[in-house]
């Protein structure tokens, strides 16, 4: 059975466009019982911002709101709102900083709220009088990342307002680390050791301790120390690794598959430009074909003469500039024919192209492919 986020109701058959990506829902929820069995007691938020990194936000939260996750985490507030209008009911923190003109919607449609700042608090407690009501909020504490946050130095002032706020529900704490990735944790510990200063001051007073959280894909993976009771997996939730260098502590799969089609097949002779710029031509006559994707798709541009694809399992370059909706394909003296799958990330046979290879050629990392793949390409939920 398959489905389409852009198209709710018609089949893997009806849709036109011929470029697409299939995610395998079935290997999500292992990727998140994975993560969920390594790192128990401890609860698991599944961090969804930008589309799920691609995957589709409405479908993916519908996944784990069905595997009974503990929470979800977005990183902007429209995102939350959806959610809510698509039956989402299991808790959402907005990881983002907030205006404070948006915190009646935070109210309105249960979401908790990140407070950074003193000034946030006190707007967030204002707005939940009015509304007689009460905010939830998670706390942000800056442990070395400078976005947003109060400074670990001086959080105890933030505390002690936070917890006189008579509308305010202090639903958990938390931080965010900068290099978890690395194999060297030296400043992931840096990070956790400050977070833990912080955490002494509910001891101190002898108030409950809020929901504790600083873990993301890296420290999963690299510092069980810093599960504490709950993590964030990110882009691992997908099935790829921060960075080449993390250990690989918890086997997890790519979920995403991006196809299209051949829809043209040439001879272009020796010496002929390809592309926009005339920047590559053959030294002899070669075959060639088209495929129906480029930059406006998400398919960087900053891989041309760089990027390949595999068609019946082997690996082709792509050749000439790569244009906003089509790009050029060298297969030599083979053969190919229109309707022929192409695979730009996924598996063919013994072969694969891994988002990895792609930000590689694109100089980018595996985040910035993921989540730039446009919206125009239809996804297709394989479950």
């Amino acid at each position: 059975m398959a489905n389409s986020i852009n198209h709710p109701t018609i089949s893997s058959d009806e849709i036109i466009r011929p470029t697409r990506l299939e995610i395998n829902l079935k290997i999500l929820s292992d990727n998140f019982n994975k993560i969920k069995t390594a790192v128990a007691p401890a609860k698991v938020m599944p961090i969804l911002k930008a589309n799920a990194y691609g995957h589709g936000l409405v479908k993916v939260a519908q996944l784990m709101q069905e595997l009974k996750s503990d929470c979800i985490g977005v990183a902007v507030l429209e995102e939350g709102i959806l959610l809510r209008e698509q039956g989402i009911t299991i808790p959402i923190l907005v990881l983002g900083g907030i205006w404070g003109n948006q915190i009646p919607l935070f109210l309105k449609h249960d979401l908790t709220i990140t407070a950074s700042s003193a000034d946030k608090l006190s707007q967030i407690d204002e707005f939940a009088s009015q509304m007689k009501t009460k905010a939830k909020v998670h706390l942000k504490i800056d442990t070395g990342m400078e976005r947003i946050g109060v400074h670990y130095y001086t959080a105890e002032k933030f505390l002690e307002s936070a917890v006189k706020c008579k509308n305010i529900r202090i639903d958990g704490i938390y931080s965010h680390l900068a290099n978890s990735e690395l194999l060297d944790t030296t400043y992931t510990l840096t990070q956790l050791e400050r977070f833990q200063e912080v955490l002494r001051f509910f001891e101190k007073h002898s108030i409950e301790m809020p929901l504790r959280h600083i873990a993301n894909s890296g420290a999963i993976l690299q510092t069980p120390e810093a599960y504490l009771d709950m993590v964030r997996p990110g882009i691992m939730l997908y099935g790829v690794y921060p960075s080449n260098e993390t250990a690989k502590t918890i086997f997890v799969q790519p979920a995403l598959t991006w196809k299209s089609l051949v829809v043209y097949f040439k001879i272009i002779k020796a010496g002929h430009p390809v592309g926009y710029g005339l920047t590559w031509k053959p030294k002899q006559d070669i075959r060639a074909v088209t495929v129906p994707l480029g930059y406006g798709d998400g398919y960087f541009r900053s891989m041309s003469h760089k990027a390949e694809v595999l068609i019946r399992g082997k690996r082709y370059p792509v050749v000439g500039s790569i244009s906003m909706d089509q790009i050029i394909v060298n297969i030599e003296n083979d053969s190919a024919f229109n309707g022929d799958e192409v695979i730009l990330i996924g598996q063919d046979g013994s072969n694969k192209i891994s988002v990895e290879e792609l930000a590689d050629w694109a100089g980018t990392i595996p985040y910035e492919i993921l989540t730039n793949i446009n919206t125009r390409v239809p996804r297709l939920y394989l479950e």
